[in-house]
């Protein structure tokens, strides 16, 4: 099994076309999808929010091809605990860990994966990966190959959130799904909301409109209380700069789905998703909060099941919401469940005997928190 790791320099970029291109085939043949991890949205999280100490690259390869990509980087803290470890890098802007596996390759992928971690002396602690899907073909892969290798693996976590996966069309499935009495009242707030002047929803489809559509997102974003609160994108240039770029190269290969609610000419509700494989991830959602008794945000997720489910391409789309979010779980039936793992990592000599005890710390820790909540 080939191997490599790229440790990624602050402010510098460690790709070019040629390691773009390998990336972008691994992705195209990929066991499970991860639009965060794919080219378009790593590559702008890697130019633009990439800082100290560092993301690392750590490639499994099989003569001479990409067969699994897991970027990480090293914390100084596990939780509570003083405790270093390596993570499955999931910056702010990151709803999903998956590392891209190829398909057919899984075990094999990750046979390579934690061997380098084993050796790799930078390699503190565990791995700790989070956002995973408990169904998916990392969990199953990663599972067997703990087995197999007698290696220890504990889940942390887990939460189930909302998806949306069905054969039904957009109207069965609105009718099926929510509930009549939430249906007149969103047939009410459409009928308000167009008596204040013309309502259009659209899609974006013209290159030419796109920076006119980022920015008019992130202005929108920045409106509303994540502006207030200094979490909106518009709030930090590399947030932003980040957006722009990720939403510029999905839409040059393919995979963004742009949606808008505009009243007048003016946007009040807008919601990016970016694509991979057959499924999708809702990335970000905005609306105007003075127009709130209108409910925009639900007028445009109701914009956004049409078109997913009009949409032959798309199979699912992930919500990437919090767990019980009271807005989408009532409007999607399906659920993901979402797991985080603790995985012992080996080597020799003392960096065996360190990532033992951290293991063995961490887990003892977490098993008597657990009993002590149980106690109370």
């Amino acid at each position: 099994m080939d191997m490599a790791s790229h440790p990624l320099a602050s402010g510098s970029r460690i790709y070019g076309p040629a390691q773009r291109a390998r990336w972008t085939a691994l992705a195209a043949d990929a066991a499970e999808a991860n639009a965060f991890y794919a080219p378009d949205m790593l590559c702008a999280a890697l130019d633009h929010l990439a800082s100290a100490p560092g993301v690392r690259l750590v490639e499994a390869q099989a003569g001479g091809e990409l067969i699994g990509l897991l970027p990480v980087v090293v914390s100084q803290r596990h939780g509570r605990l003083p405790i270093a470890s390596v993570e499955n890098w999931m910056h702010a802007h990151c709803f999903f860990g998956a590392p891209l596996i190829r398909r057919g390759q899984e075990v094999a992928a990750w046979r390579g994966l934690l061997a380098q971690l084993d050796d790799a002396h930078w390699a503190p602690g565990f791995l700790y990966l989070q956002g995973l899907d408990a169904a998916g073909a990392n969990a199953a892969a990663l599972e067997a190959l703990c087995v197999e290798q007698g290696r220890g693996r504990r889940e942390v976590h887990r939460h189930d959130r909302a998806m949306l996966r069905s054969a039904l069309d957009a109207e069965s499935y609105w009718e099926t799904h929510v509930r009549a009495k939430k249906r007149k009242e969103i047939r009410r707030l459409q009928k308000r909301l167009a008596e204040l002047g013309a309502v259009e929803q659209r899609q974006l489809e013209k290159r030419a409109e796109l920076p006119h559509w980022c920015a008019d997102f992130l202005t929108l974003e920045a409106a509303g209380w994540k502006g207030r609160e200094g979490t909106a994108m518009a709030c930090s240039p590399s947030d932003a700069a980040f957006f722009r770029a990720a939403c510029a190269a999905a839409f040059d290969a393919g995979r963004l789905h742009f949606l808008r609610i505009d009243l007048d000419g003016r946007p009040i509700a807008m919601l990016a998703n970016f694509r991979h494989g057959e499924g999708a991830f809702s990335f970000k959602i905005a609306f105007d909060e003075e127009l709130g008794r209108f409910s925009p945000g639900v007028l445009i997720e109701l914009a956004n099941l049409h078109a997913v489910q009009g949409d032959p391409d798309i199979g699912w789309m992930d919500s990437c919401a919090a767990a019980d979010h009271p807005m989408i779980d009532s409007l999607w039936a399906e659920r993901r469940t979402i797991v985080q793992y603790r995985i012992a990592l080996r080597g020799r000599g003392l960096d065996r005997m360190r990532r033992t005890a951290a293991f063995a710390l961490a887990n003892g820790a977490e098993a008597l928190a657990s009993r002590l909540k149980g106690q109370s």
